[in-house]
């Protein structure tokens, strides 16, 4: 029991009240409903790998986003992980392809261009000219400064390069918006 406690912990937004709740659930839960759950985790670890394409996780290759004929294949949505595309995916507007980099440049923890899929996605242009990439990192201090790098490094290709708009998010009042959300909504601004 205790190890178990010590493992669930381990997962994000899980502290130890939870881990306990979540253990002694399991334990009094049927047999199937633990197993299932025990294969569920086996099977994501043996199945999954990241597509040659795009880097997105997948249980084939290329993965489904990019064998889908249907999708825009001249548009390529740089995203920093494989969950940023399920956030994309599921507001259902979005019908280019996607190239996942692992990561964003962090030179304070070690983590440069080399460590992330750059080179492949310069690569994959190079191969398969695109007339757009649109870059979706984060708004943060490393997910603008791996914006701007890749910018400077796509600025050598023809390809047209943008990034997702910012600003204020849906419901929130102008009074509790923050400084860098109100100037990026006022930089953002579009004609109606």
């Amino acid at each position: 029991m205790n190890r178990l406690i010590t493992c669930l912990s381990r997962l994000p937004s899980i502290g130890k009240r939870s881990a306990e709740r979540i253990a002694f659930h399991l334990l009094k839960a049927p047999k199937k409903e633990s197993g299932d759950l025990a294969k569920a985790i086996r099977d994501l670890k043996a199945n999954t790998r990241q597509c040659s394409v795009c880097f997105n996780l997948t249980d084939d290759d290329p993965c489904a986003i990019c064998s889908d004929p249907k999708r825009d294949s001249d548009q390529v949505l740089v995203v920093e992980q494989p969950h940023d595309v399920a956030s994309i995916e599921s507001v259902g507007l979005y019908r280019g392809l996607y190239h996942v980099l692992m990561g964003r440049l962090a030179p304070l923890d070690g983590v440069g261009p080399d460590e992330l899929t750059i080179e492949a996605l310069i690569d994959r242009i190079k191969q398969k000219p695109v007339r757009e990439v649109i870059i979706g990192t984060n708004p943060t201090f490393e997910g603008d400064g791996t914006a701007l790098y890749l910018a400077k490094r796509l600025d050598q290709t023809p390809v047209l390069v943008s990034r997702l708009a910012r600003g204020l998010p849906h419901g929130v009042d102008l009074e509790l918006a923050s400084k860098a959300s109100l100037a990026d909504a006022l930089e953002g601004r579009r004609k109606i």
